[in-house]
């Protein structure tokens, strides 16, 4: 072997383990039994709408596991909760321990549906929440129950009021998995683009993106998809493209931004250069920077898109790399920007009104004092937050 290949394989190796403690965290998404509790208990209940590209797990209590499916599964799930929730974290079962939706995220009920009756249900959900739907796609090492409790705590830590549409890949939910995740991710993108048009074509109005970490392959390939076939918008649909902590090439990236053109409404990219998590993928992927920890936001800005530089902000993440669901400030900023109305951006005058709706409202509720730096393609604003 070369001299140097061993060194930074044993290094990635470790850096994977870092990554990835094992966890006593269960899969099992739904139990049989849940136990009785007051609804005083009970802070919220979502109901999460899913289409998948994973294989029905042989395990009931799973639902969905990491194997891939040829098709595109739909269900939705019924979820609680609790009223002892803190803002941007997720309060999840581990082994063993009973389903009580006083202390944890608990399913109460799966329904599944074939693609017809999915639109139907899409359709009557969507006209309830006035038109409009969020669709997540959910990033690395996530299995299942992950990406539904981490939707749930998106949906209700932003108080989204549309309807929330998941679209989980075929994630392995390992730290070993990478590879196998990022072709999952790839065979994903076909099934992610029919799922927008569906959304699009089931009475949503406005149909918003977040993305985060190598969702954004999958996402940002769809989008490239939708350009190509000359629908990049969802027919005028397309509301805001949120991209966080991107696990892209950034000579990828720029590549699908150029076949997709400078988008009518800036995407928003949350980046931070103390992202753990995106200098493992870079270490893997030989030393190539991601979007997501990219030091040049101004070389992203010309692509079009608002750049969000997030290094001086901290979250409970130890790995530095879900800060807009964790930190309470940014979920809160990100609840108040999808609720703006959806006319595109057509002058700075505009672009500069959405960066003030985007970090409008910040104040001395973060631990310590820190600095949110915003690039867009003609100016650059700094934001004092905190104390």
């Amino acid at each position: 072997m070369r001299g140097g290949r061993l060194p930074r394989l044993m290094l990635i190796a470790c850096a994977l383990a870092f990554a990835g403690c094992a966890s006593d965290a269960t899969r099992d998404l739904i139990s049989a039994n849940v136990t009785a509790v007051p609804a005083t208990q009970i802070a919220a209940e979502h109901q999460i709408f899913v289409a998948t590209t994973r294989a029905k797990s042989e395990r009931v209590e799973e639902i969905f596991d990491g194997r891939r499916s040829p098709t595109t599964s739909y269900a939705k799930v019924d979820i609680t909760v609790p009223a002892i929730h803190k803002t941007g974290e997720i309060e999840r079962r581990k082994k063993n321990q009973p389903a009580d939706p006083s202390k944890f995220m608990v399913a109460q009920s799966v329904t599944a549906y074939d693609e017809a009756a999915f639109s139907k249900a899409l359709r009557a959900d969507i006209a309830k929440h006035g038109g409009r739907a969020l669709v997540f796609v959910h990033g690395y090492n996530t299995a299942f129950d992950g990406a539904v409790y981490r939707m749930t705590q998106i949906v209700n830590d932003s108080d989204y009021s549309g309807t929330p549409v998941l679209f989980t890949w075929a994630s392995g939910g390992r730290t070993l998995d990478y590879v196998y995740d990022n072709n999952s991710a790839s065979a994903a993108r076909d099934a992610l683009e029919a799922t927008l048009r569906l959304v699009a074509k089931s009475g949503a109005k406005r149909v918003d993106i977040i993305a985060h970490s190598m969702g954004n392959w999958v996402t940002m390939e769809a989008l490239r998809q939708l350009a190509i076939s000359g629908d990049r918008d969802l027919g005028n649909k397309l509301g805001d493209v949120v991209l966080a902590s991107p696990d892209i090439d950034v000579d990828v990236f720029k590549s699908q931004m150029a076949r997709y053109g400078v988008p009518d409404k800036p995407f928003i990219l949350f980046l931070s250069g103390d992202d753990r998590a995106l200098r493992i993928s870079g270490l893997i992927a030989g030393k190539q920077p991601r979007v997501g920890d990219y030091g040049n936001a101004a070389d992203l800005a010309k692509l079009g898109v608002v750049a969000v530089d997030l290094s001086k902000v901290k979250s409970g993440d130890r790995l530095n790399h879900t800060k807009f669901a964790e930190n309470p400030v940014l979920i809160k900023i990100l609840g108040e920007r999808l609720k703006q109305n959806s006319s595109l951006v057509s002058n700075q005058e505009e672009a500069d009104q959405r960066l003030a709706s985007l970090t409008g409202g910040i104040t001395g509720t973060l631990a310590s004092a820190a600095e949110v730096i915003i690039t867009t393609p003609l100016n650059v604003v700094r934001i004092a937050v905190g104390q």
